[in-house]
């Protein structure tokens, strides 16, 4: 059905005329992939084009990204190929079906402690290696909304892996979300600096800190997992056309209704449940060593795994 093509890399590439490509760089739309997941009806208010026009701008764009219909057959072995950034730990990697998996999202959550921003960082450090050591040869994107982003760690990292510390941080895009709004802004943002910047993985430390302190009670419940909502689905629409890993972490809250097994679950509720292609629960063990499990992946088993933390970062067990 699809045939493999190469990617086109600017709007200019699809075909358009001069004119239409500055009024969409005009718009706000700088990107095939931008103009990919583009509103139909606002976009054609903003051009001041008939909606049919931009239907089929859109229809281009989405096509030469090969967007369109494809066989089982084609999406397996696109999948089968995709590659993954090891997280330093040979269990936890082959928990995750051998690493984080681009062109997808993966959630780690967990209490305080559990290890989810220490497998950020390794991660941010980790996607620059070379493909053959389990990297991209790629830079990082680290979206922190609590604050807990360390240099400190990454140069420990970088390190322990015969990196050069200075390099490994300059290849690290920071940013200080403050809001829930600046948060979507941000990854919006991204839309016209990933193939620019060569960014193969994009973080968010924490994903649902500020949505939870913006909206508390009962009362602002549904206008918060609806805003999450949009949020989520617009992380997974960047895996998914910028072949880029997309990781979120998350905090867990008491469930004071169950008596038997774990207690804890993640925050968010059903909206997180039905967007990250993999949920990955951290839990602390003995010493520097924590529990990973397998929550939801349709093509993972359920099974646990044992990492540990370690000065150098994230290790298997001795």
């Amino acid at each position: 059905m699809s045939e493999q093509r190469k990617r086109p890399s600017s709007l200019e590439e699809l075909g358009f005329s001069s004119t239409i490509v500055k009024k969409l760089r005009d718009a706000g739309v700088t990107t095939v992939e931008a103009l990919a997941i583009a509103n139909a009806s606002e976009l054609s208010q903003i051009l001041g084009m008939p909606i049919t026009t931009v239907q089929r701008m859109i229809n281009t764009a989405r096509n030469a990204l090969n967007l369109g219909f494809k066989t089982a057959l084609e999406l397996k072995k696109e999948r089968v190929s995709l590659p993954k950034i090891t997280t330093g730990s040979r269990n936890l990697d082959n928990l995750l079906g051998g690493g984080v998996e681009v062109k997808n999202m993966t959630e780690f959550f967990g209490e305080f402690g559990s290890g989810k921003t220490q497998i950020c960082h390794q991660l941010s450090v980790n996607v620059q290696l070379p493909p053959e050591k389990g990297g991209l040869g790629k830079k990082a994107v680290y979206i922190d909304t609590e604050g807990t982003f360390r240099w400190e760690r990454i140069e420990a990292m970088a390190r322990a892996l015969g990196l050069d510390p200075d390099k490994v941080m300059e290849d690290i895009l920071y940013v200080r979300a403050v809001s829930s709004d600046h948060q979507m802004a941000i990854v919006e943002e991204l839309h016209n600096i990933i193939a620019k910047e060569n960014i193969g993985l994009v973080i968010v430390d924490s994903v649902t800190g500020h949505f939870r302190a913006e909206y508390p009670g009962r009362e602002n419940l549904a206008a918060r997992q609806q805003k999450l909502n949009k949020h989520l689905h617009q992380l997974a629409s960047l895996a998914e056309l910028f072949n880029v890993a997309v990781v979120i972490t998350n905090q867990v809250m008491a469930r004071p209704d169950v008596f038997y097994g774990d207690p804890t679950m993640a925050v968010g509720g059903h909206v997180l449940y039905h967007t990250p292609g993999v949920r990955v629960y951290l839990k602390k063990s003995r010493g520097s060593r924590r529990i990973a499990r397998i929550v939801d992946a349709p093509h993972l088993p359920e099974s646990e795994t044992v990492f540990a933390i370690t000065d150098e970062g994230i290790r298997d067990p001795e």
